[in-house]
Parts: structure tokens; sequence; C-alpha cells
């Protein structure tokens, strides 16, 4: 975490985060012209981010766009803050959508996110693989869904999240996998009624020796969902625990059960 801090003790590199937490997939040219300084000096600042893990970058055509990555704050929340404010307690976000009537299109090779995350869990691939894909293990590490059912092994798999059993939060469809590698998938949130409209991510998944890198794309988020990022990390440090671990940990708001 040495590096967090060092990277947080910097008002320029706080000023870039908070540019990119009211504007997330910026270029470095959008960033340059908030930060009043040379383009050498916001990518000197923006490498000290990344080697922190509090922005992730990914090129896209001849783009590369940077996201802030919430899941290394939230560890240093669930660290020291959290637990002086609640017992972590089931809370849930997102998952993905229908099928969007017919044949959804696949996302572009050069279509850019709205949301990326970026975590490193120290499991196998075939661990990670199973607790992103098999419904039984979702209630072990979700922030809000107690249980799931369905599955997303092969195109056109499906899974609903429930906050409790008959009370659907969001539902999936895969539309493309390429097996222990990559998830892309529909997702179709319904926790704050039925009207919600859809959007869709993608899980990379790599394989680093002792470690996996989980990499979660969201695309195409509607006006109002901007939460969904929160939802992302809470969801990302309770499958780190549980695959760590073994403990059960929902990182769930202050009061929600």
């Amino acid at each position: 975490m040495d590096a967090i801090f060092k990277a947080l003790n910097d008002p320029t590199r706080r000023a870039l985060l908070d540019s990119l937490r009211q504007k997330d997939g910026q270029s470095l040219q959008e960033l340059e012209e908030t930060a009043e300084m040379t383009r050498f000096g916001v990518m000197k600042h923006l490498k000290l981010l990344e080697e922190a893990g509090l922005v992730v970058s990914v090129k896209k055509g001849r783009f590369k766009y940077h996201y802030l990555n919430a899941v290394p704050l939230q560890e240093v929340i669930d660290r020291w803050i959290d637990p002086f404010l609640a017992k972590p307690a089931a809370r849930g976000v997102l998952n993905l959508k229908a099928q969007l009537e017919g044949t959804a299109p696949m996302t572009t090779p050069d279509a850019k996110p709205d949301f990326v995350s970026q975590t490193f869990i120290r499991c196998t691939r075939d661990a990670l693989w199973s607790a992103l894909t098999e419904a039984d293990q979702v209630g072990q590490y979700h922030f809000l869904a107690e249980t799931a059912h369905g599955d997303m092994i092969a195109k056109g798999d499906g899974m609903v999240f429930e906050m409790q059993p008959g009370v659907p939060m969001v539902r999936t469809e895969v539309i493309a996998i390429d097996p222990k590698s990559r998830i892309e998938a529909t997702f179709e949130p319904s926790w704050a009624g039925p009207d919600m409209a859809p959007s869709r991510c993608i899980y990379l998944v790599d394989d680093e020796g002792a470690f996996c890198k989980l990499t979660i794309e969201h695309y195409g988020i509607p006006e109002g969902q901007e939460g969904i990022a929160d939802g992302w990390a809470r969801f990302a440090s309770g499958l780190k625990t549980w695959l760590e671990s073994g403990e059960t940990v929902r990182f769930a708001h202050a009061g929600e059960n």
C-alpha cells in the first residue's frame, strides 16, 4: 500500500484522479488541458498513478484512455475505515442484460469503455473462472446478491443475481466467450425498478503465475447509473477476499443488509 499513499501524496496527482472521477476514460490530451502542465509532466504523474493501480489505461485504436480504478482505494477503506462504521453486509450491484431483442452486436474493437477496473487475486485461473461463471459461488462474495441461478459457460447462457430469493437484481446473458480468458455479457439491472436501461460488460482474466489479473470493462452505462463504478469495486473486493481466504465477506454500504 506504500505506492498508493505515495501516489496520493501529491496535489497534482489527486487533481488528476478528481478529473477522472468527474469524467472517466479521458485521453492524455484531455487530462493535459485541465492539469496546467506540460504533456511530459502529466505522463510522469500518470505513470505513478498506474504503478499504484489507481489508474488503468486502455488503448482503443490510435488513442489511449485513462480510468480511475477504485479497487485499491476500496481495499484501504475495507482495511481501516469500514470496521469502524459497520460490519460488512450484503449489498450488491450489477451484472448484465438479456438479449436486447434479437442478436445483440458484440462490442467493437475500437469501442471506448465507460468504466474500467483492475485487480490482482492470488488464485488459479480455474478458481477465478469458476467464481465468475458458477451461480452457486456468487452468494459467497457478491456484496448484494444473496443468491444466483443459471450459469455463464457458453454463448447464450444467462445468470440471474437475486438480492434475496425471488427478487432479481441483475440479469446477464453471454454474448461471446473465450473459456477461462474472456466473457462479454449483457447487463440488465433491476434493483431500482423494471425499466432500467441495459448495458454490457466484459471480464478479462489473465494468468500471471502465482496470481491472476482480473479486468472489468463496462460499456454503454446509461445516464443515472454512474454509481455502478462503486458497485464493481465492492464486487471485486468480495471476490478477492473469497478466493484468497475462503472467507465470505460482502462489502456493503453501512446499514444495507
